[in-house]
C-alpha cells in the first residue's frame, strides 16, 4: 500500500518525505502556479486547467481569484459552483462538494491533521479524513472546515466559523467551534431585508 492509499484509508502516512507523494503535490503546484497567474480574460485556459487538476468538476464553475490545493485529484465538485478569492483545499483525503455551493473569500477546507505526539508528527506523519459538503450550501467568509466533517444539504455556515463536527441539513451554523444557531425555514424565503437590526 502506497502512502496516498494509506491517506485514503485514514491511516497515518508520510506526507513530507515520500518521493511519490511529494511529486504528486509538486505536479499540482505546477498547475496551480499557471492557474493563479492567468489574466481574468483567459477564461478558457483557466477552465481547462481546473478540469485537468480536479478529480471531477461539474458544469458552470467559477474560481474567482487565487486557489490552492495539495493534489487536486481528491476534489470532486458538482454543478453551479462558485468560490471567491483565496480558497484553500488540503485534499489528502477525498473532498466532495455538491451542486449549487457558494464559498466566500478566505475559506479553508482541511482533510489533513497531525498526530498529537511530537515524535510521529516530527517525522512527517499525518492523517487525512474526508470532507463532504452537500448541495445548496453557502459557506461564509473566513470559515475553516476541519478533517472528517460533513455539512448537510442547504446549510449556511456563518463567517469565521470553525467547523469541527458534522452540521445537519438546512440550518445556520456559526461560531468557534461551529454550532447550530437555528433552522432555515419557509419564512427565510419571504425575507426582503438583510441588514442588521
Amino acid at each position: 500500500m502506497d502512502e496516498l492509499e494509506k491517506a485514503a484509508r485514514g491511516l497515518l502516512y508520510d506526507a513530507n518525505y515520500d518521493p511519490a507523494v511529494l511529486e504528486k503535490r509538486k505536479a499540482a503546484k505546477r498547475i496551480l502556479h499557471r492557474l493563479n497567474a492567468l489574466s481574468p480574460d483567459e477564461r478558457q485556459e483557466h477552465a481547462e486547467l481546473i478540469c485537468g487538476l480536479l478529480g471531477r468538476i461539474g458544469r458552470n464553475f467559477v474560481f474567482d481569484g487565487v486557489f490552492h490545493c495539495d493534489y487536486g485529484f481528491n476534489i470532486e465538485i458538482g454543478d453551479d459552483f462558485y468560490a471567491n478569492v483565496n480558497l484553500v483545499i488540503l485534499d489528502g483525503a477525498k473532498v466532495t462538494i455538491g451542486n449549487n455551493v457558494f464559498i466566500a473569500p478566505n475559506v479553508g477546507i482541511y482533510t489533513a491533521g497531525h498526530p498529537l505526539d511530537p515524535e510521529r508528527r516530527n517525522v512527517g506523519l499525518e492523517y487525512a479524513l474526508p470532507v463532504t459538503i452537500g448541495n445548496n450550501v453557502w459557506i461564509g467568509g473566513g470559515v475553516s472546515i476541519m478533517p472528517g466533517v460533513t455539512i448537510g444539504e442547504g446549510a449556511v455556515i456563518g463567517g469565521g466559523a470553525v467547523v469541527t463536527r458534522d452540521i445537519p441539513a438546512n440550518v445556520v451554523a456559526a461560531g468557534n467551534p461551529a454550532r447550530v444557531i437555528r433552522e432555515i425555514t419557509a419564512e427565510d424565503a419571504k425575507r426582503e431585508s438583510f441588514g442588521r437590526k
